[in-house]
This record gives structure tokens, sequence and C-alpha cells, in this order.
């Protein structure tokens, strides 16, 4: 599973964790997440986010 960082508030996308709060069920791809999916913290938009490389 994979992380990705949001470029505007550094909230990170855990695909373990999903989104719960959004509708995203934990085990979630990122690429999976629907188009419209935005920042949970800032509303930033889906492409906003970047892979955190381990």
């Amino acid at each position: 599973m994979r992380k990705y960082r949001c470029a505007y508030c550094a909230h990170v996308y855990d695909e373990a964790q999903g989104d719960p709060d959004s509708g995203i069920a934990p085990g979630t791809r990122f690429e999976d997440i629907p188009d419209d999916w935005q920042c949970p913290e800032c509303g930033a938009a889906k492409g906003d986010y970047h892979l955190i490389e381990d």
C-alpha cells in the first residue's frame, strides 16, 4: 500500500487506511478514488497529491 501527500497542507492519504469520513474504504488504491475527491483538510484536488517515496 502506498501513501500520497497533499502539496498544499501535507495531508497524507494512506491506501491502507482510506478516507472513511469521505466514503473511501480502507484498502482503496489512490487510482481508484473518484476524480472529484478532495483533500479532507484543505479541499485541494486529487491531482494535487504526490506519491511519497520511501
